[in-house]
């Protein structure tokens, strides 16, 4: 969806135009301008011609979750995923890249490198396609949104703060800024334009280890970034936000889930408004999961620590969805 031209066909139009065409899109969720009755013939033409509403995805539906794989114009092929909590709740996952150049160890999205970033119009069809799904198979709405799909969202951060903008805007799909959340690798210098613009969504940051030497064998970018930088920036976007930050810990099998490391993690998180979030991790193929036992003792360790820590509940993987799962694969 080309959100740039469906701005330009209202230029100059009185303002309600736009807010009948915004209504249409993102409430009445049409796939085709000409379902807008209340615009003129002449402009739903002009607007199929500038901005057809066809978005191409194929789906795979599991117990709790739906992914779809989206192809772009030039080819380009992402996933996003729909979780479908048990409280009610319907999340989509969206990404903010096709692929991904941050090449994280455990994460499928990094084995296939960077093709481009996505554009706001792009990431905005993604919760349009899941919202059309939803409404179709279950007359039921999209609640809450991640930015944690493919890639990494602070390194096109642009495009993802433009989407944002149209995700949150009352005329369209009015989602509240706390039911969205971004989770970032720890792209140090962006954290603080991120707490200016949108100082009320929920911050997530991948950490996954405790100290730079695992933490760079893990992810790279800490060789960038590392955990003092990194730690520094999250403080000053605290500082501005004023709210909790989410640490996201990926349990890994014999790698990062030994008593040793809970307790330098427990060390690294007393601060107040630090959470950790330990999740298991989901099979991509190099590593194995830490087993339920070793979860639960890393979770005491850090509990007995006083640390903030939750557990996540893990949904999607039976579609490839679930985190570090999404590499945009043929479906079978």
């Amino acid at each position: 969806m080309n959100l740039d031209n469906l701005l330009k066909v209202f230029e100059g139009l009185p303002a309600f135009r736009l807010r009948q065409a915004k209504e249409a899109v993102f409430q009445h969720l049409i796939d085709d301008w000409d379902e807008a009755s209340v615009l003129p013939q002449n402009l739903r033409q002009k607007l199929n011609d500038t901005c057809p509403l066809s978005i191409e995805g194929k789906f795979f539906v599991g117990r709790s979750s739906v992914k779809a794989a989206l192809t772009f114009r030039d080819g380009a092929v992402i996933e996003t995923v729909l979780l479908r909590h048990k409280s009610g709740r319907n999340t989509v996952c969206v990404s903010s890249q096709a692929g991904c150049a941050m090449g994280c160890a455990f994460c499928a999205t990094g084995e296939e490198g960077l093709t481009r970033n996505l554009t706001a119009g792009e990431i905005v069809a993604q919760v349009l396609i899941m919202a059309r799904w939803l409404k179709t198979n279950h007359q039921a709405k999209i609640t809450n949104l991640v930015f944690m799909g493919m890639g990494e969202p602070l390194l096109n951060y642009r495009h993802v703060k433009e989407a944002i903008n149209w995700l949150h805007d009352s005329e369209a799909f009015n989602l509240g800024w706390r039911h969205m959340s971004l989770s970032t690798c720890g792209i140090a210098p962006t954290l603080k334009n991120l707490a200016k613009d949108f100082p009320q969504i929920n911050l997530a940051v991948s950490l996954h280890a405790p100290n730079d030497r695992l933490r760079s064998e893990l992810m790279p970018i800490n060789n960038t970034y590392n955990l003092p930088t990194l730690l520094k920036a999250v403080d000053e976007h605290i500082a501005l936000a004023g709210r909790e930050v989410m640490f996201e810990y990926t349990l890994i099998k014999g790698i990062n889930d030994s008593e040793i490391l809970a307790t330098e993690l427990a060390k690294l998180m007393k601060k107040k408004l630090y959470v950790v979030n330990l999740i298991s991790y989901n099979p991509t193929g190099r590593f194995s999961k830490a087993s339920e036992e070793t979860l639960e003792r890393f979770y005491d360790i850090l509990k007995q620590a006083r640390v903030k820590v939750t557990k996540r509940s893990s949904l999607g993987e039976d579609v490839l969805g679930a985190c570090g799962q999404l590499a945009a694969r043929p479906f079978a």
